[in-house]
């Protein structure tokens, strides 16, 4: 969905659409939607400057980084953003500080369906996990520790200081 911003109404535009994206456009590789992305977004346009005030909503199925176990994602953001004119972009560097922040529109035109993607992107955990006391894997039998009586001991001490308890030995 194209946004036209010469076409913007003085009132601004609502809209709420459901979006439905290929696993493959997310940066998550074994991401998976359970249901369409939701959009509600109001672009209102101040000058040349168009704010997109919106929030997000949709579930996603991810692999926990330890212990590889499918899990429900839901997500639900809010976001605010600024565009302002691709000419300005040439004088980048006689852009104020607060100005750092602002994206750039090209053609008069701004790409709602890219908007949400990114944020959608951006809302995803640097490594998923299904629960924050996740234990992942046993490294000796490889059962998942939590669902499992695993009664593996896994005490096992770097080799690299071996050397260090037998000083530490020898000193007694």
């Amino acid at each position: 969905m194209i946004i036209d911003v010469d076409r913007l109404p003085k009132e601004g535009l609502k809209i709420a659409k459901d979006f439905e994206f290929f696993s493959e456009a997310l940066i998550e590789d074994n991401a998976v939607f359970l249901q369409p992305v939701h959009a509600e977004l109001k672009v209102t346009k101040i000058g040349e400057e168009i704010f997109i005030k919106g929030k997000i909503t949709s579930c996603l199925s991810f692999v926990c980084s330890r212990c590889l176990v499918p899990f429900e994602f839901p997500v639900d953001s809010n976001y605010d953003l600024v565009y302002i004119p691709e000419e300005i972009e040439g004088m980048k560097e006689h852009l104020e500080d607060g100005d750092a922040h602002k994206l750039f529109y090209y053609s008069s035109k701004i790409d709602i369906e890219e908007v949400v993607l990114e944020q959608l992107n951006l809302v995803f955990p640097p490594k998923p996990l299904c629960s924050e006391d996740c234990q992942g894997i046993c490294p000796v039998c490889g059962k998942i520790i939590q669902s499992s009586d695993c009664a593996c001991e896994t005490k096992s001490s770097d080799p690299r200081l071996d050397k260090l308890k037998s000083f530490r030995r020898d000193k007694r």
